[in-house]
């Protein structure tokens, strides 16, 4: 499938990963691009889906949107992100099939797996388990999705194929402290640290777990391979396949940063999964996918735009 002949929908992009998505699929000459913001579709709310779908007919579908956050919000809000993400998607995945769309892309979680994934993590693996509890109502609304995607593969020959994201970063992330991911929460910490002249930093967990990040617009190009050349459900995995410790994490954000102060782990909150790190061979076998952005650069940019936007809204205030 050649994208740039075809209409595409993506759900979620104003989003943080849209806006990426959106700009990689502008690069590779698409023209027919349609990202409807929540007031033109509410993807909660199926009679609004099914109008849309109807007045713009789309025949590509990539569905990104989604009910986020970090470990804090998971638990806060688990209900909120058990039933949006999963309304979200059936929906939007049924009006597509009654619809007759060429291809559908749903973009999923690590999340999703099992708590003691053996590492790395192989797709085959997926249902061995229950996900870690503190996002686990997240990752099961979403791995839902795919089973969804399956089933109609199976029984009405939707075109539908499945992707997961590890936690992606870069220029554009939401850095508000309640609701964003780590790597976001640790740049703004290490930098109003800095500013204010604070001695020690203090992160949850033991510093232990270990993460595996991809830099999102490499995360964004995988989505339009993926869209053009995936023709299964199976999932793939989309990741770098190299993991670092929290701890080892927050020492590297800190001396980007210029925090020079002491770090300590708060052990009372939770360390969330133990491990993550993805075999990404499948990636890189169908897609021809492969991270191009190390972690070390990708962090060198996402702390540039942040200290450029601060800086422009200080002199907008000023």
């Amino acid at each position: 499938m050649l994208l740039r002949d075809k209409r595409i929908l993506v759900t979620g992009g104003s989003g943080f990963l849209g806006r990426h998505v959106l700009r990689e699929l502008s690069d590779i000459g698409c023209p027919q691009t349609l990202a409807p913001s929540h007031m033109q579709c509410d993807l909660l709310d199926r009679a609004s889906i099914r109008d849309y779908l109807h007045r713009h007919r789309p025949e590509v579908v990539i569905h990104l949107a989604a009910a986020v956050g970090g470990i804090g919000a998971n638990r806060k809000r688990p209900g909120t992100f058990l039933y949006q993400n999963l309304m979200m998607g059936v929906q939007l995945i049924d009006e597509c099939r009654l619809l007759g769309v060429e291809k559908f892309l749903a973009v999923g979680t690590i999340c999703s797996y099992p708590k003691y994934t053996p590492v790395p993590f192989r797709e085959s693996e997926l249902w061995n388990g229950y996900p870690e509890e503190t996002n686990a109502p997240y990752g099961l609304a979403k791995k839902m999705l795919i089973e969804q995607i399956g089933a109609y593969r199976h029984e009405f020959g939707f075109p539908g194929a499945n992707v997961l994201l590890v936690n992606l970063f870069g220029p554009g992330d939401n850095f508000d402290l309640e609701s964003s991911h780590v790597i976001p929460a640790l740049i703004r910490k290490c930098v109003e640290a800095k500013a204010t002249g604070c001695e020690r930093l203090t992160v949850w967990g033991t510093g232990a777990p270990t993460r595996e990040f991809l830099y999102v617009a490499d995360a964004a190009r995988a989505i339009a391979l993926a869209a053009e050349r995936l023709d299964s459900p199976e999932p793939v995995n989309i990741g770098t396949g190299r993991e670092i410790a929290i701890r080892d994490l927050v020492e590297l954000i800190a001396r980007k940063s210029g925090f020079r102060g002491a770090i300590g782990f708060d052990s009372s909150m939770p360390d969330g999964q133990p491990r993550r790190c993805l075999d990404v061979s499948r990636a890189k076998d169908r897609l021809g996918f492969t991270a191009d952005v190390s972690l070390e650069d990708g962090l060198d940019r996402t702390i540039a735009w942040y200290l450029a936007t601060l800086d422009k809204s200080q002199r907008r205030a000023a």
